[in-house]
């Protein structure tokens, strides 16, 4: 599977009304509908039945769709989970999750309510305990049941939690980026980065989404959507990754490259471990010219 552009991603709240119609507009891979962080306690259930309601109507184009559900040990997070199902986004963001068992939980209650088989579980990756776990809580993604696709670095919280200083340069967030994005590659799931707190600043935004795709990170979680452009820019394969990538297909397609492992192109070595490569950035190239069509 080539997977999907996932970029840009942004934080929706769940309360707003009027944030969830203008999202229809927003150029963003992909909309998370926050029912946890950014609502109040005596908004919950309000913004439970606003976002079910805008799932259900749809009119979000290309875009995924993404509910974040309060975890499932407060007093909202089944009937959440519930109502999410029934109102059948693209995937569900499981809150706070700091052990396999979260997200097995999670999926068991889908497998109970016989929900739609297009619906995957996210896992929000936010505590200490959640990194020290990333390969067990990964490793869930082998049984299909569990529905795993994508891990959500919640860096703020990390921070909070850790004690850390919030640098520019991310001095003290990179080793928890590295170790939960190779827990996250060993197990084939996709990796969303943190945000970036400072919605004014494109050039410090502009350099974190840098560092961020060197990492090797799939896209970035966004609090404003002045943020998406540069984030959908950054994240984008480049006309000279598509162009070569176009070149190893169409090179090892060849009969006479059809059982090599190694074969060379323009003077370089290639593998055949980068023909996976070429094909997925290929698609992912595509899928993103699609969407902006679809959008524009």
């Amino acid at each position: 599977m080539q997977g999907r552009p996932r970029r840009s991603v942004l934080y929706m709240p769940g309360s707003n009304e009027r944030a969830l119609e203008k999202a229809k507009t927003i150029p963003a891979d992909a909309l998370i509908f926050d029912l946890e962080d950014a609502v109040a306690p005596d908004a919950k259930e309000l913004a439970r039945d606003q976002v079910c309601a805008a799932v259900k109507n749809g009119g979000y184009g290309g875009r995924e769709i993404v509910i974040r559900v309060n975890a499932l040990e407060t007093p909202w997070g089944t009937g959440d989970l519930l109502a999410a199902c029934e109102a059948e986004p693209d995937a569900i963001l499981v809150p706070k999750v700091v052990h396999p068992g979260d997200i097995i939980s999670a999926a068991k209650i889908l497998q109970s309510v016989h929900a739609a088989e297009k619906i995957r579980l996210w896992a929000m990756m936010e505590t200490p305990m959640a990194i020290l776990n990333a390969r067990t809580i990964a490793a869930t993604a082998v049984y299909a049941e569990n529905r795993l696709c994508c891990l959500v670095m919640g860096t703020n919280d990390l921070i909070k939690e850790s004690r850390a200083r919030a640098l520019h340069d991310r001095f003290a967030v990179v080793p928890w980026l590295a170790m939960t994005l190779v827990a996250a590659r060993a197990y084939h799931l996709d990796i969303i980065d943190g945000v970036y707190n400072d919605f004014r600043d494109e050039i410090g935004l502009r350099e974190e989404c840098e560092r961020g795709r060197i990492l090797g990170m799939d896209g970035k979680t966004l609090i404003h959507p002045s943020q998406v452009e540069p984030c959908n820019e950054i994240f984008s394969p480049t006309e000279e990754e598509v162009d070569w990538s176009r070149k190893v297909i169409a090179a090892f397609r060849r009969p006479e490259n059809a059982k090599k492992g190694v074969i060379v192109i323009e003077g370089r070595m290639v593998e055949r471990l980068h023909l996976g490569m070429a094909e997925r950035t290929v698609s992912i190239a595509e899928q993103i010219r699609e969407m902006e069509m679809a959008c524009g």
